[in-house]
């Protein structure tokens, strides 16, 4: 077959398959995995997941599926990791078409990013996320003057709880010197 020898053939064929996984190997060594960095928000009112850790130089999407617009605002107070006074509405698929609304912040070096959404979470004076609400969160028994006045007596106030999470950046990303 073409004039080659069956023994210098099988040659070529084993000195190729070691070249091929030498090459496999060293590309793999090289390339770091790209992680998914997305939080979502899904049908109801909370970030998930709560917490998301990344490296420096990654960017992180939040996608909206639920039908409402929600906001990613960042706790100053607490943020190390940059991107201060960030204040963006996310639409909801009611108001985007039928779509989820999206939005992307980069992250260029180590730190803490926490956030919530202004419109499911209030600070109070420690800058602690709360429910909106009176005395923010579910309460543990029904008060008429808070709470609807047309529902059971059983029932129970329900604020929510606070929508809020908190991205931790460590050093060593793709954009990051250290």
């Amino acid at each position: 077959m073409f004039g080659l020898s069956r023994p210098w053939l099988s040659k070529m064929i084993g000195v190729s398959a070691v070249i091929a996984v030498a090459l496999v190997s060293v590309s793999g060594l090289k390339a770091k995995p790209k992680l998914h960095n997305q939080v979502i928000i899904p049908g109801e009112d909370r970030f998930t997941p709560f917490a998301l850790t990344i490296r420096a130089g990654d960017s992180v999407m939040w996608t909206n599926t639920d039908t409402d617009n929600h906001t990613i605002v960042s706790n100053d107070f607490f943020n190390t990791a940059g991107n201060e006074g960030t204040d963006f509405e996310i639409v909801g698929t009611d108001a985007n078409g039928g779509v989820p609304g999206t939005f992307t912040l980069h992250f260029s070096h180590p730190g803490t990013f926490v956030y919530y959404c202004k419109f499911h979470a209030q600070l109070d004076g420690d800058h602690q996320p709360t429910a909106p609400g009176p005395r923010g969160g579910i309460q543990n028994t029904k008060d008429p003057s808070k709470c609807d006045p047309q529902a059971p007596a059983t029932e129970m106030c329900n604020f929510g709880t606070p929508m809020n999470g908190i991205i931790t950046v460590l050093p060593g990303g793709q954009g990051d010197q250290d």
